[in-house]
């Protein structure tokens, strides 16, 4: 992973939000404010913008401005946890101009854990952290496997930690008021997380 690989990463990922806009947004409304697949298109389009042109090279500055922009353009709370994510794998990336699978997996799971501190979330929430969890988990099972089986494995972690946020209860958020009668929705967020491992699954076996 160097800069124009993350680049093309992030342009499969917008790609991704843009096609499932509507999707995300039908989601939200259920229990949220409706605003998920705007933000999402939002948050994911200015990064995309921002590493096209961005002339530093450095991973872990790249995330820390990506953590900036995207919270700047998706002013919700599903915008402000992303970008802990982003920060997490900024710190663990920093001063690194090149990332091997193993050092974008450690990323990962510094991203996660700094998301989870920050957000005082955890797995069983009904929140992007159900299948984040999941599939960074899958990624450091699968690592010796290649990049393209890794995210594979994630992709598939990420679809079933989202698929289980259905019985479970909220307790974050304006979700939370809503109480019991969100047990048998998706969560929007944890879909949100599912569409960027299967956006990298698709991207790594097209080649791009």
């Amino acid at each position: 992973m160097d800069r124009n690989l993350l680049a093309r990463a992030a342009s499969a990922v917008r790609d991704t939000m843009i096609a499932n806009k509507d999707y995300l947004t039908f989601l939200d409304q259920q229990n949220g404010d409706g605003d998920l697949g705007i933000s999402m298109v939002q948050g994911y389009t200015v990064i995309a913008r921002y590493l096209e042109s961005a002339e530093e090279q450095d991973l872990g500055r790249l995330f820390m401005n990506c953590a900036s922009v995207f919270n700047d353009a998706a002013p919700s709370t599903l915008g402000t946890i992303t970008s802990f994510f982003l920060m997490g794998m900024a710190r663990a990336l920093k001063g690194k101009r090149e990332a091997s699978l193993e050092d974008m997996v450690a990323a990962c799971e510094a991203g996660l854990a700094h998301m989870m501190e920050k957000a005082g979330s955890k797995p069983g929430e009904k929140t992007i952290v159900d299948s984040l969890e999941p599939a960074v988990r899958a990624l450091r099972a699968h690592l010796g496997e290649g990049t393209s089986k890794a995210l594979a494995e994630a992709t598939k972690a990420a679809a079933e930690g989202s698929e289980a946020t259905r019985a479970m209860k909220p307790v974050h958020g304006r979700a939370a008021y809503y109480g019991d009668k969100c047990v048998g929705l998706l969560d929007g967020g944890s879909v949100a997380g599912k569409l960027v491992f299967e956006s990298l699954a698709n991207f790594a076996v097209s080649g791009q």
